[in-house]
């Protein structure tokens, strides 16, 4: 193979709401964290083990407003991006680093906010798909698929 691959697809819960940036120009950025389990029984004790794997989030424009919207913590959701690592100068001098997933695609798997309005349909449009099934392709913009009413 040629080429190189940086691509991550992960299904998670959130940990925290959406935390967004805006910037001159009008373009913003949305933060959260992401939590992913794996669940395994010890062989030994016979105990079942969760590890759970934290994921910083990165969604930029139109998608962060879109999972600020419609996002809250505990929320399920499918990602598709890549892994990007930066570093920075913190206050007292020293060098950060951190470890992000940006975004690409996502798809709203469950969502606290449609469960509590289920007789109130407010994530249908004319056709009878519910929001969980939403895709969103941040490169792009919404899919063909799509349902939101914007």
């Amino acid at each position: 193979m040629n080429g190189t691959l940086n691509k991550v697809l992960l299904i998670g819960h959130l940990g925290d709401e959406v935390k967004m940036h805006y910037f001159d120009g009008g373009n913003c950025i949305g933060r959260f964290p992401l939590a992913t389990n794996e669940v395994y029984i010890n062989k030994t004790t016979g105990e079942k083990i969760t590890s759970t794997e934290w994921h910083n989030i990165v969604v930029r424009n139109k998608a962060a407003e879109i999972c600020e919207k419609y996002l809250s913590k505990g929320d399920k959701i499918y990602i598709e991006g890549r892994i990007k690592s930066r570093q920075w100068q913190a206050e007292d001098g020293s060098t950060k680093y951190t470890t992000e997933i940006q975004v690409t695609e996502f798809t709203f798997l469950s969502t606290k906010k449609e469960t509590e309005s289920s007789n109130k349909q407010n994530f249908k449009s004319d056709s009878s798909e519910s929001s969980k099934n939403t895709n969103f392709d941040a490169s792009k913009g919404m899919s063909e698929n799509d349902d939101l009413p914007f």
